[in-house]
């Protein structure tokens, strides 16, 4: 470790973290990256492995042309970002999304964090805000912070913690699956055409489907989690059920830009599988993250055409996510106002998504490092995406109503001018790569 200079001192394993650690050393600043599992185990966590994805395999859409998050992947490129390195070296189809193998995604992760001469891991938990010696600190706990740390977290912030659910989908076989029924396709043949594999559903099995979500036993919260809140991006698929008979065919379920090629009867509604690792022999259900037990998981997923003899490597889950009111004890700079020695990054910030929390690891790293070397780091500008999630969290939103939120245009300040509606996406991303490239050309100069 350099003699010269301090090192920063990330906590938390995960994306965010990762990402962090990686940009720090990337700066020739030295990193101690504190992971607490194997010590300290998650309820979501299955290895102990850096940056594992517990949720979906899916980094959402790669349009960086049309989309806020596709634009955000490709800024994140541009910077040098380890998790999208990882992401593109790990792909699997997915159509237009950037979906991964996740065993392959977090042990390349591991292997480049764990190789770097300038980062040192260190498995423990930390239970206390760091001392006023740790000149740097990044915490990057994410969602599923230790209780001990949370607490000391909270009493710091002086505000009160706020807290969501977030649901597991079930990931299948693909050799379980009845393709006497099934077939493979993208929606509109997008991607090779042929990203997901379909189980289609008359009415009659949609209307039986959508009682059995009703009446279906569920996961029962404890009394201290009661009146929190879900995430409306990663509602479990009975809470949608709950919201109307037609939700899920307007949602995760819907039929459009498919063809049925073992049947001439157009399907009422439709359920897709993403390909979940390099290999192919594992998918996730698209949209089906879940509160049912264990046990009717089993038996009303298996009613599905196509799974009636469907095996589960991983059923669906929910898990207490946690955040903190970062417009509120958040400096523009990503530092906690009574305790500017902090940084924070990730999802316990209040972005959501795997993207957004790497995004803000990123400049997290980038920032604490500038800080160790003395020198400016220009935060990028709010035209950009990374520029706007940033300024979302750090006092665009409004800290009385404050909620978790993917990054999207609404969070863009509207571009000039008279533009069509058509266009409009285009528009943003657009004036987005100019502002990034001007960004970009003024960092390096100012380094």
């Amino acid at each position: 470790m350099s003699e010269s200079r301090k090192p920063v001192h990330v906590i938390g394993g995960g994306l965010a973290g990762s990402e962090a650690s990686w940009q720090v050393a990337r700066a020739g600043v030295p990193v101690i990256l504190h992971e607490m599992r194997p010590v300290r185990g998650t309820d979501a966590h299955l290895t102990d492995g850096l940056a594992e994805l517990v949720c979906s395999n899916s980094f959402r859409s790669d349009d960086a042309e049309n989309n806020a998050v596709g634009l955000l992947h490709r800024e994140m490129r541009d910077l040098g970002s380890l998790i999208m390195e990882s992401a593109d070296i790990n792909r699997v189809p997915a159509g237009g999304a950037l979906a991964v193998d996740r065993v392959g995604f977090s042990n390349y992760v591991e292997e480049k964090i764990t190789a770097h001469p300038l980062i040192t891991i260190e498995r423990e938990e930390v239970t206390d805000l760091p001392p006023a010696d740790w000149e740097q600190v990044i915490i990057a706990t994410g969602p599923l912070t230790s209780g001990a740390l949370a607490e000391k977290i909270h009493a710091a912030t002086g505000a009160d913690a706020l807290a969501f659910f977030d649901a597991i989908a079930p990931i299948v076989y693909k050799d379980s699956i009845n393709f006497d029924i099934a077939w493979f396709q993208s929606r509109y043949d997008k991607g090779d055409g042929s990203d997901y594999i379909n189980c289609p559903m008359t009415e009659a099995q949609y209307r039986d489907f959508i009682q059995a979500l009703n009446e279906g036993g569920k996961t029962e919260f404890k009394e201290w989690e009661k009146n929190t809140p879900y995430f409306d991006g990663c509602l479990p698929i009975e809470v949608m059920a709950e919201r109307g008979p037609e939700t899920l065919r307007f949602g995760p379920m819907k039929p459009v830009g498919l063809t049925n090629p073992n049947s001439d009867e157009k399907p009422y509604a439709v359920v897709q599988l993403r390909q979940d690792n390099k290999l192919g022999t594992l998918y996730n259900m698209v949209g089906f993250q879940t509160k049912l037990t264990y046990g009717e998981q089993k038996r009303i997923f298996q009613t599905i055409p196509g799974l009636e003899n469907a095996e589960f490597a991983r059923l669906g889950g929910l898990h207490r996510n946690t955040f903190i009111n970062s417009p509120e004890v958040l400096d523009s700079r990503l530092r906690l106002k009574n305790h500017p020695h902090i940084r924070f990054a990730g999802q316990i910030t209040g972005v959501e998504g795997y993207v957004e929390s790497t995004a803000v690891g990123l400049v997290a790293g980038r920032l604490a490092a500038a800080d160790i070397r003395g020198e400016e780091f220009i935060l990028p500008p709010i035209t950009t995406a990374l520029g706007a999630i940033l300024g979302h969290i750090t006092g665009g939103a409004d800290a009385s109503t404050f909620q978790p939120m993917n990054v999207n245009f609404g969070l863009f300040p509207p571009p000039e001018g008279k533009i069509r509606k058509k266009e409009r996406k285009q528009a943003y991303t657009r004036r987005a790569a100019e502002d990034f490239a001007r960004w970009t050309d003024r960092k390096i100069a100012a380094e």
